[in-house]
């Protein structure tokens, strides 16, 4: 099969080069770890212990009786210290606090579920849930709800993502070498939950040894198939993929169900076989630590609620001054201004730039070039979208589609003018939702 791919996209240098060939090496026991009540999409956990109990490793310590949403569990064994309010990657949040006692001792409900053959859809649906597995490419969206979609929508198509077309990050793909057995086993128990008989797993070319790996794992799954895929920015967001996979569009404002398919990451699969083999609920994964400003940059297995600055220290530490801190990717990630912050269930990597790196060229008004809207995968008008965003003309702006912007960046990216493009369509996004919200 040839390369497939979809229109627009940008190509930006992969940086891949310092971790890509380095297997995934177990980090260090965390003595704290900081667990966030709020590490997905929806509506944040409840805490179910309090300061003094004494938790195992797999049990669960926060849930929410809202649908979307996914439970947390102690990554550690020992004390709950506290339950109060902490910064996180992602803004405050109530979290907990456990001590670990170094012992690693298992919770009772830690053991196997059963195999997906003499499992139902319904039962792995709910061991998903149980075991508060979320989208590990950096969205977070409980994947329990994923596997609900209404009864108007037939689900007929997965798709594993495989594309980490995301600078720097080998997570997946050091995933994908290590261990392609769990991966598939995750797939197939999606599949059955779904009724489907149709599965891709996409994975761009710069990855020729993860392709011909996870090949050889499925060679003898008639209904899983390894697609090539074009290295090509942003290849791993949804849309672009099932078109790239399926060539059905998704429509204005739909989701991926409209057209069929459902939508899932390769560690994701990987966790929900672990899940179901081991009954082991998602309390640690695979973090990419690179960029320039660490000294010895590698893949780890980490334990969820391990400090940045732990796990920054079994990488040698930085190098010199460091210009700014990002969790996920350079494109995507999100910018950080400490290292006091637990990793969570999204933590595909820990990027640490110096201050060359970082730096930003001073913006210059738009040369209405159009590299812009050439590359937009989403079919947008980056620059319309982003001056009617500066001047508060939010109504407009959400009639030039800005809630279909995917936030890829590649406006920005591509950019001869270094426009803060990508900057002003998110906060145009954010004021059309609120005032939506704010109707409702």
């Amino acid at each position: 099969m040839g390369l497939l791919s979809f229109r627009g996209g940008v190509h930006p240098p992969h940086f891949k080069e310092p971790t890509s060939r380095l297997k995934v090496e177990n980090a260090v026991e965390p003595k704290v770890v900081t667990i966030p009540l709020s590490q997905h999409i929806g509506a944040p956990c409840e805490p179910l212990v309090k300061p003094g109990d004494k938790v195992k490793v797999g049990e669960k310590i926060g849930e929410s009786k809202s649908f979307v949403s996914a439970p947390v569990h102690s990554s550690v064994s020992g004390e709950v210290k506290a339950i109060k309010p902490c910064l996180t990657p992602s803004g405050e949040a109530l979290c907990i606090i456990i001590e670990s006692d170094g012992l690693n001792a298992l919770h009772e409900n830690v053991i196997p579920k059963g195999d997906i053959e003499a499992l139902s859809g319904e039962e792995i649906k709910n061991i998903i849930r149980e075991a508060g597995i979320v989208g590990m490419g950096g969205a977070g969206f409980p994947t329990h709800v994923k596997l609900s979609p209404p009864p108007e929508n037939k689900i007929d198509t997965i798709i594993l993502n495989g594309a980490e077309c995301e600078p720097y990050l080998t997570a997946d793909h050091r995933l994908m070498l290590e261990n392609p057995g769990d991966i598939v086993y995750g797939l197939k128990a999606m599949m059955k939950v779904l009724s489907v008989s149709k599965a891709y797993i996409g994975i761009e070319d710069n990855k020729g040894d993860a392709i011909g790996v996870m090949e050889e794992a499925v060679k003898n799954e008639r209904d899983i198939e390894i697609v090539g895929l074009e290295t090509k920015y942003p290849q791993g967001a949804e849309k672009q993929l099932i078109y790239a996979c399926t060539k059905r569009e998704v429509p204005s404002g739909g989701l991926p169900m409209a057209v069929g398919v459902v939508v899932n990451n390769v560690g994701t699969a990987a966790a929900v076989a672990a899940a179901i083999k081991t009954g082991m609920p998602l309390i640690e994964r695979i973090c990419t630590v690179g960029g320039k400003g660490i000294k010895e940059p590698k893949n780890l297995l980490i334990k969820i609620g391990t400090s940045f600055k732990e796990i920054v220290e079994q990488c040698g530490g930085y190098r010199g001054d460091i210009g700014k801190l990002i969790m996920g990717g350079p494109m995507m990630g999100l910018a950080q201004y400490t290292d006091e912050i637990p990793a969570t269930k999204t933590a595909s990597g820990i990027l640490a730039f110096t201050p060359d790196e970082a730096s930003l060229p001073k913006p210059r008004n738009c040369i209405k070039c159009g590299k812009c809207v050439d590359i937009c995968p989403a079919f947008l008008q980056p620059l319309y979208i982003s001056a009617y965003s500066l001047n508060n003309m939010h109504e407009t702006a959400e009639k030039y589609n800005a809630l279909d912007c995917i936030e890829c960046g590649s406006c920005s990216f591509i950019c001869p003018s270094k426009r803060p493009l990508l900057q002003s369509i998110r906060v145009a996004k954010r004021e059309i939702i609120a005032k939506k919200r704010k109707t409702k």
